[in-house]
């Protein structure tokens, strides 16, 4: 256990009638879990010593049942809304430290825990927040009554920490006033007790609100390998849309460029849709000599059709020769530019077989390709 005893307080006990579906959002299948259990598990490191989950009665049997496999998780009856969820939980612990957190935000990751830790520690307390990159607008009877400068707001997340008697004492000033439009913990605590004090946030730390939140966040990787042999009559090799001096050129129906060969499997096997020979045969004259930026391109679009972009990528080259490294950067910009991504989500490595087999007696190239999907 830590110094101090850091309690996380997970609100659960909402149904996200948003979301329009029929059973709590959080307990719904969501990649390959439930966000429920996402959350849990990025608070169940050394840094956080106890973990409750305020659930509803209706939800309580089955989140119990979810903690199971989190030893430092239980969990207590919630309220009628939000504040009285967090109000339970903030009495059935002892922790110093409580970290309250909405359940619908999976994607919080360990650095934002740490510093919101750290927050409380150094200041009192620690609001995760985000700045604003949008125009914010008041607004009154669909019309814009002012616009406030973006460099005075910030989007405010969980996780919210406090020194526990601090925020439960300022949620009992708030219930004895019978005060009961607070939406998050900062707003009670900036009412009775103090100024918040913010911490780093981030945009990946989002909360699932809309049924949209839980099939955009799908993401598929794909792998796909490809060979040609050395022996084309031409006095270059084409890897990644770059033309790269060569003793002789790869044989294929196409160009030869083996890397982006390699690469469209990736992305039609995460998609789930066929090979490249089935869209690009080599039986078809059209493909004869064929430029494959230009069939990589048709791949991505075929993906746009599924709903489905590249996310990164990253491709191993095995070859023997020709030296390759000095046009790595090359090849990174040219992939990018047709999958619409930044350079730095292209990773490529070059490799020899240190002379062993096809590869090591320069007799062909291997590429092996990792790609990352995400739903657009």
């Amino acid at each position: 256990m830590n110094e101090i005893k850091i309690c996380a307080v997970v609100c659960a006990a909402g149904k996200g009638s948003r979301t329009g579906f029929e059973k709590n959002k959080l307990l719904v299948p969501f990649l390959g879990s439930c966000a429920l259990l996402k959350t849990l598990s990025a608070f169940d490191f050394p840094a956080v010593d106890e973990i409750l989950v305020a659930a509803s009665k209706e939800d309580f049997d089955e989140i119990s049942a979810l903690c199971k496999g989190i030893e430092k998780a239980r969990v207590v009856l919630g309220g009628q809304d939000r504040s009285h969820s967090v109000y339970n939980a903030l009495k059935a612990t002892d922790a110093e430290i409580v970290l309250i957190h909405d359940g619908a935000r999976p994607f919080v990751s360990r650095e934002i825990i740490e510093g919101c830790i750290h927050s409380v520690k150094t200041y009192g307390s620690g609001v995760a927040a985000i700045p604003c990159t949008d125009t914010i607008a008041v607004v009154a009877d669909e019309k814009i009554r002012s616009v406030p400068s973006r460099e005075g707001l910030r989007q405010i997340q969980t996780p919210q920490g406090f020194f526990r008697e601090n925020l439960l004492a300022a949620y009992e000033r708030a219930f004895a006033e019978d005060e009961q439009r607070f939406t998050d913990d900062s707003s009670v605590f900036l009412r009775y007790c103090g100024t918040p004090h913010l911490c780093e946030g981030s945009t990946d730390n989002k909360k699932l609100t809309y049924a949209e939140d839980f099939h955009n966040q799908t993401a598929r990787c794909g792998f796909g390998v490809d060979t040609h042999a050395f022996g084309r009559a031409t006095e270059y090799i084409v890897l990644g849309g770059v033309k790269i001096p060569s003793e002789s050129g790869l044989i294929a129906h196409s160009d030869g460029d083996v890397l982006i060969h390699a690469v469209m499997d990736a992305m039609l096997s995460a998609a789930g849709l066929k090979d490249i020979g089935h869209y690009f045969p080599d039986s078809d004259p059209q493909f004869k000599n064929a430029d494959s930026t230009k069939l990589l391109e048709r791949v991505v679009t075929l993906l746009d059709g599924e709903g489905y972009a590249v996310k990164n990528l990253s491709v191993a080259i095995l070859a023997e020769r020709p030296r390759l490294a000095k046009y790595i950067d090359e090849m990174k910009l040219s992939l990018s530019r047709i999958l619409r991504i930044d350079p730095t989500a292209v990773g490529i490595s070059a490799g020899t077989n240190e002379g062993l087999g096809y590869i090591g007696e320069g007799k062909g190239i291997t590429v092996h390709a990792y790609v990352l999907l995400k739903r657009i």
